[in-house]
């Protein structure tokens, strides 16, 4: 019979154990933030919008099966499907079946978006640098890419 959770002595926390994780959840909490900020002040978006927006803008005839955006964007299907609504709304995104399989659905940025992408890009980048990159040195970024793919959390739609 296996243990409930509740029933051994947690391992709790050393110091480097303890330095590490309020690190990291410091940055979970507070950086998405800090990098949505100046996209919304400037250019009234968020920064998951600016993230769907910008992976469109990067592939071939700028569309996407809405699958592969939400992994892509480390967003679940339905706040995807919510944020391209939106986005649809405002004239930046269309869907429509996936000619291929119409079981699936594309997203396909348009002009609008992706002058909306192109323009924020700047902030973006500027936010990126001085928040993140910066600070790091070559090394330490090869080892920020490294736990992060280590730790890759997908979201629940695709576990």
């Amino acid at each position: 019979m296996a243990e409930r959770e509740g029933d051994e002595e947690p391992r709790w926390l050393d110091e480097q154990e303890k330095a590490a994780w309020t690190g990291l959840i410091s940055l979970v909490l507070l950086l998405p933030g800090k990098l949505e900020s100046p996209l919304r002040e400037r250019h009234g978006i968020t920064l998951f919008e600016y993230l769907v927006l910008s992976h469109l803008s990067e592939t071939p005839g700028r569309q996407l099966r809405m699958g592969e955006l939400a992994f892509l964007a480390s967003g679940s299907l339905s706040r995807l499907s919510n944020v391209v609504k939106r986005c649809e709304q405002r004239g930046w995104v269309v869907r429509s079946p996936d000619p291929a399989d119409g079981r699936y659905t594309l997203a396909r940025l348009t002009d609008s978006g992706f002058d909306i992408v192109r323009g924020a890009a700047p902030t973006h980048l500027r936010a990126v640098r001085s928040l993140v990159l910066d600070s790091l040195n070559a090394t330490d970024q090869k080892a920020l890419a490294r736990i992060a793919e280590k730790m890759h959390i997908v979201p629940d739609d695709f576990t």
